[in-house]
């Protein structure tokens, strides 16, 4: 029997699955509602209900790790959801102990966004760089740091914060309480807010040569390219994967990006840097998450 493993990214309005041999093929998925509300025990209910059946669709493999994405940081050993976003009354949920015990795989747990990157850097825009890093821009700006193929999450598992860099120290408040931090530009709500548009809207306008959404996105791209520049000087990646709903605007954005990171950055520092949309869509949490648990089980943890 070939070994497979099971990934989940945890949403707060779905709980997607999907079976993954070790080479990325996912032979098969699943999606499921979040009950509501989303508390601890009702999420840990439908997420084995959902993996039995996942599970009873053959006997020809076996399950040797499960992998989750939790919207909100996990602990450094992955085993606790501190927090999760959305999800009601989730504080400290010791969801690895739990779904090992009503499962009987071992389990790993990381952050929705760490997710998305390891799934982008696995079988996405990623796959060719062993140091890259992810930003999703949504409702938020997610990040995540792979180094050497490898999730980095700091020896307490909150590392890759990269949306709350400040970018403006006289900028709009943010909720992690810092100010003018990147996400206050480069958010869905921050285009919004500098708007009064939605961002797929800018992007149609853009498309038919308005002049104030071209002008838009090359402020917006000014503004990412200057917050790029300062991760880029501490990681040097080889590339920077850009997700989420507003990197459907990419082609607009990405030239003042780039213009702005040339600008700013010393070659030594940039050279062979590839600035990229990310391939998986709403699928790399899941996938990244599947990635983490192979990587629980080739250190044999």
């Amino acid at each position: 029997m070939e070994p497979e493993v099971i990934g989940i990214d945890l949403g707060g309005t779905a709980i997607k699955l999907g079976r993954f041999r070790q080479d990325g093929t996912c032979c098969q998925s699943l999606s499921v509602p979040t009950p509501q509300p989303a508390t601890p025990t009702a999420v840990v209910k439908a997420m084995v209900e959902a993996i039995n059946s996942l599970n009873s669709e053959e006997a020809s493999h076996q399950v040797a790790a499960i992998g989750v994405g939790t919207p909100g940081p996990a602990d450094a050993e992955g085993r606790i959801a501190r927090v999760a976003i959305n999800l009601a009354n989730w504080h400290d949920v010791p969801l690895a102990d739990w779904l090992e015990a009503k499962t009987g795989y071992p389990t790993v747990l990381a952050n929705d966004a760490n997710c998305a990157g390891l799934g982008e850097a696995w079988l996405g825009a990623g796959r060719q760089f062993r140091n890259l890093i992810l930003l999703t821009l949504g409702t938020g700006v997610g990040g995540a740091i792979i180094l050497d193929g490898k999730l980095f999450t700091g020896h307490q598992g909150a590392a890759g914060e990269l949306g709350l860099i400040t970018l403006n120290p006289d900028g709009p408040m943010c909720n992690s309480g810092n100010q003018g931090s990147l996400e206050q530009y480069a958010s869905v709500q921050a285009i919004r807010r500098c708007t009064g548009k939605e961002p797929n809207v800018l992007g149609v306008m853009a498309r038919e040569g308005n002049k104030f959404a071209l002008e838009f996105w090359e402020s917006y791209g000014r503004n990412l390219g200057a917050g790029l520049a300062s991760l880029i000087y501490v990681l040097t990646p080889e590339a920077i994967v850009i997700g989420g709903g507003v990197s459907a605007s990419a082609e607009f954005f990405f030239p003042a990006a780039l213009a702005e990171i040339e600008r700013r950055v010393l070659y030594s520092s940039r050279a062979g840097l590839q600035l990229l949309t990310a391939e998986l869509g709403n699928q790399a949490g899941m996938v990244g998450a599947a990635k983490l648990a192979w990587q629980k089980v080739e250190v044999g943890g």
